[in-house]
C-alpha cells in the first residue's frame, strides 16, 4: 500500500465528491488501517454526502460498507494480524463500558461510532478504524460481496433470525431493493415460506429467482389484505424507504405476528390499539448488527449460497453512484472498486 492514497471527499455542504490525495498516517493505540478493496453505497450515505449537519467537520468522506485487508496495526491491537481479510459496517466502534456494551448490545451504545460520520469513511483506498469495528471475512466470500454485509447484510439477517418465528413459518418481505432482496434470500435460507412484495408484475420473476415462494404486486392489490387471504404472515420485514404502507400491511399479520421496520422515512405509523391487543401483534424497529453478527451473516451466506446482487463502479465515480441512488436507478447495491481510484 503506498504512503499516499486516494480518498473521495466533500469539502462544502451539498458539494460534489472529488478525489483527494492524502498521506496515510500509521494507526495508533487500538486502531487499525485497512487497505480498502470494495466499498458499498447505501441510502444512509446520501445524508452523509450532503454534509449539512451542524457538527460536520470538513472534509467528509462517506462510506460504511467496507471490505479490504488489514495493512497496519496500532501498538495496542491484539488478536488481529496484517493481511487478514476484514469488513467494517455501519457499526464503527463503541465505548466498551456502558450498560449496552457490557451486555453485547454494542450498536445501541450512546458513544458508538459510524464510519463517514465519526471518522473518514470507506470511499477511499485506505480507512483507519477501531479494532472492535472489524469483522473477519470468511474464505469463500469475495470482498465485493462482503462489503454490503456490514450494513445491508447483517441488518436483514438479524431482522429475520431474531424474530423467533416458528420453524416453517411464513415470512413476507416488503420491498425488493438493496435490503429486500437480501431479506428474501435469508428468509428462504432459514427455511421459511417466503412472500416477496414489490411494485409491478415485472419483479415477479426476480422474486422467484431469489427463492421466494410467492409474489404480491402491491400496485395491483393491497398487500396486507392479499397476505391475509393467503393465510397471513408470521413476520413482515419492511425494507422500503416509505413507511406509508405499514398501516395496511399490519392487516396481513397472523395472531402473534410481528412487523419489523428496517427501511424508514420521517413519516409516522398508525396502529389501531384494539387490533394490536386482540391479535397480540408486535411492531418493532431494527438497527444493524455487531461485527460478530456480521461474521455470522457472512458465514451463513457462504454455507447457504446467499450473495448480494451488486453493480461495480470505480471509486472515482462515487458521485455518479450518489446521483443514481437519488434517482432510484440502482435496484440493488452499488459497490465501489478502489483499484481505479483517480
Amino acid at each position: 500500500m503506498p504512503d499516499t492514497s486516494v480518498t473521495m471527499v466533500v469539502t462544502r455542504p451539498r458539494g460534489l465528491l472529488h478525489p483527494s490525495f492524502a498521506r496515510q498516517a500509521p494507526p495508533t493505540g487500538r486502531w487499525v488501517r485497512v487497505a480498502v478493496v470494495a466499498s458499498g453505497v447505501c441510502h444512509a450515505d446520501l445524508a452523509t454526502a450532503e454534509a449539512t449537519g451542524t457538527a460536520t467537520s470538513f472534509p467528509v468522506t462517506p462510506g460504511h460498507e467496507v471490505a479490504g485487508v488489514i495493512a497496519e496495526l496500532g501498538d495496542q491491537v491484539e488478536g488481529w494480524t496484517v493481511g487478514e481479510r476484514v469488513a467494517v459496517g455501519w457499526f464503527g466502534g463503541s465505548c466498551g463500558h456502558c450498560a449496552y456494551c457490557r451486555v453485547g448490545d454494542v450498536v445501541h451504545c450512546a458513544e458508538r461510532k459510524v464510519p463517514g460520520l465519526s471518522y473518514p469513511g470507506g470511499w477511499a483506498q485506505s480507512i483507519t478504524v477501531p479494532a472492535d469495528a472489524l469483522a473477519r471475512v470468511p474464505d469463500g466470500l469475495d470482498l465485493f460481496d462482503a462489503a454490503p454485509f456490514g450494513c445491508a447484510g447483517v441488518t436483514t439477517f438479524n431482522a429475520v433470525r431474531r424474530a423467533g418465528i416458528r420453524a416453517g413459518g411464513r415470512v413476507a418481505v416488503f420491498g425488493l431493493g438493496g435490503l429486500g432482496h437480501l431479506a428474501v434470500r435469508f428468509a428462504v435460507g432459514l427455511g421459511y415460506e417466503t412472500t416477496a412484495i414489490a411494485r409491478g408484475e415485472g419483479r415477479e420473476q426476480l422474486a422467484h429467482e431469489l427463492g421466494a415462494h410467492h409474489y404480491i404486486d402491491c400496485t395491483a392489490q393491497a398487500p396486507g389484505a392479499a397476505l391475509d387471504k393467503a393465510g397471513g404472515a408470521d413476520l413482515i420485514v419492511h425494507t422500503a424507504s416509505s413507511t406509508a404502507p405499514v398501516d395496511e400491511l399490519l392487516t396481513g399479520l397472523n395472531t402473534h405476528g410481528q412487523l419489523t421496520l428496517v427501511g424508514v422515512d420521517a413519516g409516522s405509523v398508525t396502529v389501531p390499539s384494539a387490533g394490536l391487543v386482540m391479535n397480540g401483534h408486535t411492531l418493532t424497529g431494527h438497527l444493524t448488527g455487531s461485527p460478530r453478527e456480521t461474521e455470522e451473516a457472512m458465514d451463513f451466506a457462504v454455507t447457504h449460497g446467499v450473495r448480494p446482487l451488486i453493480e461495480r463502479l470505480p471509486l472515482k465515480q462515487a458521485d455518479e453512484a450518489l446521483t443514481r441512488l437519488r434517482s432510484g436507478a440502482p435496484r440493488f447495491r452499488i459497490v465501489l472498486d478502489t483499484a481505479d481510484g483517480a
